[in-house]
């Protein structure tokens, strides 16, 4: 019997007024947006459902404004009678919602969590310090070897670029430092990318310079309780599981400034028998991943409620 799993966006999902459309039917949303109110201390519904664009995007306010929305998709999709996946996964951010959703991590931490690692992160670079850049077209291996080529002109400088993101095939992020992303697009254009396309982001995530990022974070981490995991989480850093709460720390530290493995995430997935995923939070980017990852693969985006009731249809057949 084919299986499914759950999977938890990151940032550049978020956009103002996100899950309006599914909160409509879900009450379980808008009593996850108050508890994310209570604790932490401000109007997080309203930054949520009114913006601005700009407060939104910013890191702090972006990561526990996604884990709100993520888990607030969960309780609506258990509300509703949803069954358990057979495993779950985040993509960067969302590896906290699936800790979340796995029992690892309460709510109220998570949130409070991620607003402190957005902090911690924003504070890791300058302004303009850091950048990101989407290489398209090209081999990881090629990516790998021309972030090792922009950097080896930048010795000098200590500059550093490397591989984020392995999102899909021919789907890189590369990232670190302005000057070395630069120099690593124009040769990703030389060697005959298709696209190589600046991120907007204020932080360029999952590279050496998040490693202050990830001292901090290892430190608020100790003072927060961790469970054993009551569905397998696969995680960013290997696409492997874990069952022991000290190999969830180590790897949530090394996940800010380490590559985020999402293809092979999905592939191992995949050999774990789940045919379905169904994207629990806002918006479609993880449904778009798949289909470069696994043709094969059905992913249902539950921000949509045409898609949520598919979901929940689907599923009880199969398990």
């Amino acid at each position: 019997m084919p299986r499914f799993a759950m999977l938890f966006p990151g940032q550049g999902a978020q956009s103002v007024g996100m899950l309006a459309s599914l909160a409509e039917h879900h009450p379980a949303i808008a009593e996850t947006f108050s508890q994310a109110n209570e604790a932490l201390g401000y109007d997080m519904a309203d930054v949520i459902q009114n913006g601005p664009a700009e407060k939104l995007n910013q890191t702090e306010f972006t990561q526990p404004a996604l884990v709100t929305s993520s888990v607030a998709v969960w309780r609506a999709w258990l509300a509703a009678g949803g069954s358990l996946p057979a495993a779950v996964a985040g993509h960067s951010l969302g590896e906290y919602s699936a800790l979340v959703a796995a029992d690892v991590l309460d709510f109220a931490d998570a949130v409070r969590l991620t607003r402190l690692r957005g902090q911690a992160m924003q504070a890791a670079v300058g302004p303009n310090e850091g950048a990101m850049a989407a290489v398209i077209g090209l081999e990881d291996d090629v990516v790998r070897d021309l972030c090792a080529e922009a950097e080896a002109a930048h010795a000098a400088d200590r500059l550093s670029v490397s591989a984020a993101n392995f999102n899909a095939p021919l789907q890189v992020v590369i990232a670190g430092h302005a000057q070395a992303v630069a120099t690593a697009s124009g040769i990703a254009k030389d060697r005959g990318a298709k696209l190589v396309k600046s991120l907007a982001v204020s932080v360029p995530s999952h590279c050496s310079l998040m490693k202050p990022a990830a001292e901090q974070l290892r430190s608020h981490l100790q003072e927060i309780p961790l469970r054993e995991p009551r569905l397998p989480v696969y995680h960013n850093v290997d696409a492997c599981p874990r069952d022991e709460v000290d190999g969830i720390r180590k790897a949530l530290v090394a996940q800010l400034d380490q590559s985020v493995l999402w293809a092979d995430t999905i592939r191992a997935m995949r050999s774990a028998n789940c045919a379905l995923f169904c994207e629990c939070g806002p918006g479609k980017v993880l449904a778009g991943l798949n289909k470069r990852i696994d043709k094969q693969a059905t992913t249902l985006a539950l921000s949509d409620p045409l898609a949520f009731d598919e979901a929940l249809a689907t599923t009880a057949a199969d398990t």
